[in-house]
């Protein structure tokens, strides 16, 4: 009898059992591994709002050209994002990482390289596929690996970095600009080649993951794998089980490697059962992954990230060491903000974060684009309350966004999928994300000035308060369900379901 089928009997071998730290310490380092494109992608979204500065006057380029050049990436990356679902099935989770570095890699030394405005939009581009293909794989391998005990925590790892990385491209742009302007800007895009070399070599220590082992029909590694990231190994042979079971893999197929029945190769029905004929909680399940991805962009994240040193001109910060300086601050608050996030997401669940970050934007939201119609309705006066109230605001928005909305739409969508439809179903929901976020970068300056800067954020506030009711009335909490469960939270497309504990700790869910 094989090894899995051992495990699978439930037949007690004398191998001393992992401590449970160490099993939590390996699952943390293959999300922090795996994270690491998001590291490359922060960098790349944060360099841009101060490098801009300088491009624009190297290449003399016009608001239109330097709109479309912030905002471009992320129309690129649904390249990406359309084909990291199909690509993950195909060739695995973890080289669809590596995928995503090599194109990362050569978009930043395309773009450090660049000598003309056609030529840094090949770099772009470029790039832009890899943010496609990272922001699917990272959440999805993440979630895919950890207990459901630290699926939250860890799940949020993606975010975390793409804030720490939007903090190192401020920093960059502060350093960098003292340099002279032809310079500058060429080595704030070009350092960012260097985090992929690290995420080549780092991604030799990651497994695959277990799920998508499951589906080759590789029981025997998905259960290593899950023996090394679950708390006991009564819980790696019960995640096993259940994967199986949602593979519809029989439970008489115990041998380490199997032929999955029924299988359908690399995507192949997906997107039928996906898009054509869904079950109602899987319609429902789509609606919200989209709905959640809408609000996330549709609110003024990326024009606030892209765009902080034009907002801090227009409040009346006038240097631009000040700008600089002052767009620092808002990396650090945002990634101070999104490590809390991270660390309480599996105390209160998602759905109390999301509720109270978007209520928060709404309500900074407001403020700021109040503060901003002030100042441009009183042109040379010095309104030192209303400058105040702008910086304090633009602050406390990145802040409450960074509690609930950043993280938990990452987590959210990469765990209530089945797993059959998880990729495809998780790529939609980022290439709408992608969309978004750049319909945002490619229009805010134009709709600044269409509506004043103060207006644009009194919409935006607008969209958050729609995006808080669409999270209070539609969205269940997900915290502590097995991912192979999540589908029973789903099908009556209202958030009235809730979970009872057994006094064996097993969730039953409920309608109410």
């Amino acid at each position: 009898m094989s090894s899995s089928a051992e495990v699978e009997k439930g037949v007690v071998t004398a191998e001393v059992e992992a401590p449970r730290g160490n099993r939590s310490r390996f699952a943390f380092a293959c999300a922090i591994l795996a994270s690491m494109t998001s590291i490359i992608l922060g960098y790349d979204i944060g360099v841009m709002s101060g490098a801009a500065i300088f491009i624009k006057e190297d290449l003399k380029l016009s608001d239109v050209q330097l709109e479309i050049l912030m905002g471009i990436l992320n129309i690129y990356s649904l390249v990406g994002s359309g084909a990291a679902g199909r690509t993950s099935d195909w060739i695995g989770r973890r080289y669809t990482i590596v995928l995503a570095g090599a194109f990362f890699f050569c978009g930043a030394l395309l773009m450090g390289f660049a000598t003309n405005y056609p030529f840094i939009m090949v770099g772009r581009f470029v790039a832009g596929i890899g943010v496609g293909y990272a922001m699917m794989i990272a959440p999805v391998y993440t979630a895919e690996v950890a207990p459901a005990t630290s699926r939250g925590f860890l799940s949020s790892f993606p975010e975390i970095f793409i804030n720490i990385g939007i903090l190192l491209g401020y920093v960059s742009n502060y350093f960098f600009s003292k340099l002279p302007v032809h310079l500058g800007w060429r080595f704030m895009l070009g350092v960012g080649a260097i985090p992929s070399v690290c995420l080549a070599i780092g991604v030799l220590a990651m497994p695959e993951s277990p799920r998508w082992l499951v589906l080759q029909g590789r029981l025997g590694d998905a259960f290593k794998v899950l023996d090394k990231t679950s708390n006991t190994k009564e819980e790696a042979i019960s995640r096993l089980n259940d994967i199986k079971r949602a593979a519809g893999i029989p439970e008489d197929m115990t041998d380490d490697v199997i032929v999955v029945p029924n299988r359908k190769s690399a995507g192949k029905g997906v997107w039928k059962d996906l898009l054509v004929r869904p079950t109602p909680a899987v319609r429902h399940i789509l609606i919200a992954c989209l709905g959640i991805h809408f609000s996330q962009q549709a609110s003024g994240i990326d024009a606030v990230v892209l765009y902080s040193p034009t907002i801090f001109q227009k409040a009346g910060l006038k240097s631009k060491n000040d700008q600089l300086l002052a767009t620092v601050a808002v990396g650090i608050v945002k990634t101070l903000f999104i490590v809390v996030g991270t660390c309480v997401v599996d105390r209160f669940g998602r759905r109390a974060l999301l509720l109270t970050s978007m209520g928060g934007m709404f309500l900074s939201l407001t403020a700021l684009g109040t503060s901003l119609t002030v100042i441009d309705r009183n042109p040379g006066h010095t309104l030192k309350w209303a400058i105040g109230l702008s910086v304090t605001t633009v602050m406390t928005f990145v802040a409450t966004f960074s509690i609930g909305a950043g993280p938990v739409t990452w987590v959210y969508c990469s765990e209530i999928f089945p797993v059959r439809l998880r990729a495809q179903g998780a790529s939609l929901g980022v290439m709408l994300n992608r969309l978004m976020s750049g319909i945002i970068g490619m229009t805010f300056l134009s709709l600044s000035k269409g509506l004043t800067i103060g207006g644009a954020f009194l919409l935006f506030a607008g969209v958050a308060a729609a995006a808080w009711v669409f999270f209070f009335t539609f969205l269940p909490e997900t915290r502590g369900m097995p991912l192979e469960e999540m589908e029973s939270l789903f099908g009556s497309y209202t958030a009235n379901k809730k979970k009872n504990v057994t006094k064996e700790g097993k969730e039953v869910v409920e309608e109410h």
